[in-house]
């Protein structure tokens, strides 16, 4: 495919999501590319959970640490692009119909300092509000008073659509989000969308995909689709045919190979899998439909990276591409390990991944070459 066409591919990608969502229809953003050292470096943040127990003082003090530590990774790192990597809201515990005011508030780190980011949806993120055990009482629920003004009090969470569109609305126009709410007719289908990085080279192709896929929860099945599939298979195909251009996944539960690869929970991470936190069994999705087939037989995939899992940060290799997870980033959500966030470091020629988790506190660790 001449560069012409990845153009042309990606201006109607972004027309097509901007239709979707109702978001202005504005020039596409400048396009993403390999610094003049020919690297990349994005930010994985995983499992912020914002807006947990907001009725309770806990609740807010957890979402003020999560901004410290995105703010901490981000001024110490520097990267290029920031993927939010699903669960971003808790909205299970979100007491208003509205939860976009705590998504905004999640990728409001990446906005200030001007960085480009993309988001994909985890489990929590559209799940419909649960009533706390303590708001119950011997005679039931208490009453809701509804605004006067209201239709009805609604906590049935806010859809994936309309999440995607407020972040769109705000941050499609400037260039800073390039999230894509992906073709209405897949099947969990909004965050569902790839990404192109341009050479730091003059000519303008694309030295390396990213696919980002919606891996449901919530309101869908935990399963990545066959009809997920097959739109991979047709964009990998049309993008990448001949394999020349490397490959990185991005999705939020882990598939099942996952567990085929996991070390033994509680045990010391060895060679070859990386990491220091391996504390719980890997919970993956309900079912693999054909997606790790695919990825494993085409040699341009490189890695897959998932949140969902607090307690693990390892990655380890399956067939010929690694398998990894995101460090939890967030303070909301269970576990009191301490909060970090992967980094993916692409250099473009040779062509190498790199990665280590950066912590709360500043320190590194658990650096690993994946290809």
């Amino acid at each position: 495919m001449r560069w012409w066409q990845y153009r042309l591919v990606a201006a109607v990608a972004f027309v097509a999501a901007a239709l979707a969502t109702g978001a202005a229809v504005l020039r596409p953003p400048a396009p993403l590319r390999f610094g003049p050292g020919g690297r990349f470096k994005v930010a994985l943040f995983a499992d912020l959970h914002y807006g947990e127990n907001a009725w309770t003082d806990w609740g807010p003090a957890q979402d003020a640490a999560s901004d410290r530590v995105m703010a901490t990774v981000l001024d110490a790192e520097k990267p290029d692009f920031v993927v939010y990597l699903g669960d971003l809201v808790t909205a299970n515990n979100v007491p208003i119909p509205n939860a976009t005011l705590y998504w905004d508030r999640a990728i409001s780190a990446s906005r200030r300092r001007g960085l480009p980011w993309s988001t994909v949806f985890g489990n929590h993120d559209d799940m419909p509000f649960e009533w706390p055990p303590e708001w119950f009482s011997p005679a039931g629920i208490p009453p809701v008073h509804c605004p006067p003004a209201a239709s009805g009090c609604s906590f049935r969470g806010t859809p994936r659509i309309e999440l995607m569109t407020a972040e769109l609305n705000r941050d499609g126009a400037d260039g800073l989000s390039r999230s894509m709410v992906g073709p209405q007719e897949l099947w969990p289908g909004i965050s569902n969308y790839v990404l192109q990085v341009l050479s730091h080279e003059e000519r303008q192709d694309p030295a390396l995909l990213m696919y980002f896929l919606d891996s449901g929860g919530g309101s869908y099945p935990e399963v990545i689709s066959s009809a997920q599939v097959r739109w991979f298979h047709s964009q990998s195909h049309f993008l990448n045919s001949d394999g020349r251009i490397p490959e990185i996944i991005f999705w939020h539960i882990p598939s099942t190979s996952y567990v085929k690869v996991a070390p033994k929970s509680k045990t010391e991470i060895c060679k070859p899998c990386v990491g220091s936190l391996n504390e719980e069994d890997v919970a993956p999705q309900e079912a693999e439909w054909g997606m790790m087939d695919a990825l494993a037989k085409r040699s341009s995939v490189k890695a897959i990276f998932v949140g969902h899992n607090h307690g693990l940060d390892w990655c380890c290799p399956y067939e010929k591409l690694w398998l990894c997870f995101a460090r939890h980033t967030g303070h909301g959500g269970y576990g009191d390990w301490p909060r970090g966030a992967r980094i993916v470091e692409i250099a473009e020629k040779p062509f190498s991944v790199h990665s280590w988790i950066r912590m709360e506190n500043g320190n590194t660790h658990s650096h690993i070459t994946l290809s």
